[in-house]
């Protein structure tokens, strides 16, 4: 998948989302967030973090999930250039922008609804993804 895609929050800040295999020709970000190990083969020369996540599924360590989230999100604030991906863009990269939402002001009940307007409807493929974003504190 060669593609990005700019989300521009309620509050003003953007993070670029983007599946597996990001265009050379577009800038690199500053800061990466990642939920598949396969951006760990690629070894991205920017700073990043690959949190372990199955597809399908929630990340194994949710606690340290959620501060990464944070931490991405505070940096996208801050104006350096974030990006979030997995394989495909949709499931895991849609419950991390649906949580980023949240953090810009999205009530936890409206997020994932206001990102797959947003964003893409394909965004945040199971119900448990769903009940993450909407415990996301």
């Amino acid at each position: 998948m060669l593609w990005r895609v700019i989300v521009r929050f309620p509050d003003g800040t953007e993070v670029q989302a983007t599946g597996v295999g990001r265009p050379d020709r577009d800038p690199p970000p500053t800061f990466g967030l990642y939920l598949d190990h396969c951006w760990s083969d690629f070894g991205p020369p920017w700073e990043h973090v690959v949190i372990d996540w199955p597809d399908f599924e929630l990340p194994v360590d949710r606690v340290g999930a959620c501060a990464e989230i944070r931490s991405a999100f505070h940096r996208a604030q801050a104006g350096h250039r974030v990006e979030v991906g997995c394989v495909g863009g949709s499931g895991r990269t849609g419950t991390v922008l649906a949580c980023m939402a949240i953090l810009a002001g999205v009530p936890a009940g409206s997020a994932v609804n206001w990102l797959r307007q947003a964003y893409k409807r394909s965004a945040v493929e199971t119900r448990e993804q769903e009940r993450f974003v909407e415990g996301f504190d």
